[in-house]
C-alpha cells in the first residue's frame, strides 16, 4: 500500500465486548463518507475503516490502543468522529 498518513489520533477500546459487529458497521459508514481512504492501526495491522470485514480482523478487545490515521486533512472531522465514537465506548458503557 502506498499511502501518506495527513492526520492521526489514537484512542482506545473502552467497552466489555471490544470491537464486534454493530460498531464496525457504524464506523465503516463513517469512514465511507471521507473523501480519502480512513485506517485503523492497532500496532500490526493496519486495516481500512471503510470495510467491516477488515475492522473484525483486528479483533480488538477491550483495553486495545487505536491510531485512527486519515490521508487527507479534508477528513479532520470524520477521524475526530470516529474517536468520539470509540471514547464513549460504541455508546455501550453501563453508567
Amino acid at each position: 500500500m502506498n499511502k501518506q498518513i495527513e492526520i492521526s489520533h489514537q484512542t482506545i477500546v473502552l467497552n466489555d465486548l471490544g470491537m464486534h459487529a454493530r460498531p464496525a458497521a457504524k464506523i465503516a459508514q463513517m469512514a465511507m463518507t471521507a473523501d480519502k481512504t480512513i485506517w485503523l492501526y492497532d500496532g500490526n495491522t493496519q486495516v481500512d475503516a471503510s470495510s467491516i470485514i477488515d475492522i473484525l480482523t483486528l479483533c480488538a478487545k477491550k483495553g486495545t490502543h487505536i491510531h485512527i490515521q486519515a490521508e487527507s486533512r479534508q477528513d479532520t472531522a470524520i477521524i475526530e468522529q470516529i474517536k468520539a465514537f470509540f471514547d464513549n465506548g460504541f455508546g455501550e458503557l453501563t453508567p
